[in-house]
């Protein structure tokens, strides 16, 4: 068998005839940019999220940007963030001049662990507590971005105490995480600002790059309006402060607008394939499949076991690679110790959680239309490793 990581061909086969239509509706108004399905696509998104305000734009670290700048962030500041998470979500704090300050994950969930969050905040704010800080000077504890890392959205009632003591902002990085929900609430209704993408590979992806914002602050949707767009005031010509070209294409949009009337279907799919999937390898000794709290649900925008150590995790993903399946590995290097961040100052053994967690996480195929007899293929792979 030859099984593809994410089959985008078979849900495309089902709404080729309403993406079409839609793409040919914005060729006939000419409309490219900023098109009428943008406010209408916007709106039908915060309306299932529970959020008041939606806003697109080019990508979702375009969406991290422009939130950052909208709460301003800027050099000084310091943004607590997880390690385990793709480079993005630290990247836009440092784009904007301000310092990410790494938490480590929760072995579990691999979602930034509240309690070290807290512990952290302290060490910033002054406690020898041997909690590893970069090696800035004279930074103040602005906010954290939470991460909803493979599709399940963080642990928002404990961050949120502690963001609330603490006085920070919250940002949802909720890249992988749309169509999540915690404790009843959807993901992308859970920070001050929560930002999507919409990269094809995603739960809700269009056929290019695209991204959305989600607020319920009157003050910071308008904040968020003008950034998109170089900062633009009232008149379009008076820019009232710095910003960028962030906009969503209409295309895309329309694209959105198709692949959405089957989203919550595909929501309902993920989740039996995940199902399936625990099943299937439940058994097998030194494998740990993923796991969802009570009460929360992932979107599944990856699947994502643990192998017992990194051999292990060789030897299956040899023994998949024979198999004709891909494994990629989401994330081989935790942000602590990437080379763009190595003048902040971290080493190994600063978050031991993400760092034991890359050595031995893989992913396996996951999207909608995996079919039991695919997914039996793939676990009786993983047990002959």
């Amino acid at each position: 068998m030859n099984i593809p990581f994410i089959d985008l061909k078979k849900q495309y086969a089902r709404i080729e005839k309403q993406v079409r239509s839609n793409m040919d509706a914005v060729m006939e108004h000419g409309a490219y940019i900023m098109g009428p399905e943008i406010p209408a696509l916007e709106k039908r998104l915060a309306e299932y999220c529970g959020a008041k305000h939606g806003l697109g734009c080019a990508s979702g670290t375009d969406a991290l940007t422009l939130a950052l700048m909208a709460l301003d962030v800027k050099p000084g500041d310091a943004v607590f963030t997880t390690p385990f998470t793709f480079f993005a979500t630290a990247e836009a704090i440092a784009l904007l001049g301000a310092t990410p300050v790494y938490v480590d994950i929760d072995p579990v969930t691999f979602n930034i662990d509240p309690e070290k969050l807290e512990k952290t905040i302290e060490a910033l704010k002054g406690s020898d507590n041997g909690y590893p800080l970069p090696k800035v000077e004279g930074l103040t504890a602005r906010g954290i971005i939470t991460v909803g890392i493979f599709g399940l959205p963080a642990d928002y009632d404990a961050i949120k105490a502690i963001a609330d003591k603490h006085d920070l902002f919250i940002v949802e990085d909720a890249a992988q995480s749309f169509g999540g929900e915690y404790k009843g609430r959807k993901s992308c209704s859970l920070g001050d600002i929560t930002c999507t993408s919409f990269f094809p590979a995603k739960p809700l992806g269009c056929y290019g790059d695209g991204g959305m914002c989600f607020t319920d602050d009157d003050k910071l949707i308008e904040r968020l309006r003008s950034h998109r767009v170089h900062g633009q005031g009232p008149d379009k010509y008076d820019n009232v402060r710095l910003g960028i070209n962030g906009r969503l294409d209409t295309l895309q949009a329309a694209a959105l607008h198709a692949k959405f009337d089957i989203f919550p279907e595909e929501i309902e799919l993920r989740d039996k394939v995940a199902a399936t999937y625990a099943e299937l390898l439940k058994d097998i000794d030194g494998l740990t499949p993923p796991s969802t709290p009570e009460g929360d649900r992932s979107a599944w925008a990856q699947y994502c076991p643990l192998a017992k150590d990194s051999a292990h995790r060789d030897r299956i993903q040899a023994a998949l690679k024979e198999k004709g399946v891909p494994s990629p590995v989401y994330y081989p290097i935790p942000l602590h110790l990437q080379t763009a961040f190595k003048e902040l100052g971290y080493k190994a053994g600063d978050c031991p959680i993400s760092e034991d967690a890359a050595k031995r996480i893989f992913a396996i195929p996951m999207h909608p239309y995996l079919e039991r007899d695919a997914q039996e293929y793939i676990a009786d792979a993983i047990k002959n490793a």
